[in-house]
């Protein structure tokens, strides 16, 4: 069995957010609501939500994050009077207060939820 070529992946930068939107996948909601987050060694902040996707979602926050941080989420989406949670998102890019994170873990309720909220937008 040949062993699998591992490219190196560029390193993270802080480039601005409008050369990470051209990356983006699906639909984006914009939306205002409040995020909260949670990381390790009781890291624990509060975001405003600015839009969202079945994949991610755009924050700002003064708390400082770093690329490749993860944290769980808490969504306080206007669908439910419940919390979306994200088991586990990875901060993607930073610009000044906003930041952009990929939900890498999500129960499947949840994603459909999720996918629910931003389908009925459009």
């Amino acid at each position: 069995m040949k062993a699998m070529e591992v490219r190196p992946q560029p390193p993270a930068s802080q480039d601005s957010a409008s050369d990470h939107h051209k990356d983006r996948r699906g639909r984006r909601l914009p939306l205002s609501c409040r995020l909260f987050f949670f990381g390790e060694d009781d890291f624990e902040g509060e975001a405003v939500l600015l839009d969202i996707s079945a994949s991610g979602c755009r924050a700002s926050s003064s708390i400082p994050l770093e690329i490749g941080m993860i944290v769980r989420l808490s969504l306080f989406l206007p669908d439910h009077p419940w919390p979306l949670r994200i088991n586990q998102a990875i901060v993607r890019w930073i610009d000044c207060k906003e930041f952009g994170l990929e939900f890498v873990d999500i129960t499947m309720a949840q994603r459909e939820r999720l996918r629910a909220l931003v389908i009925k937008a459009r």
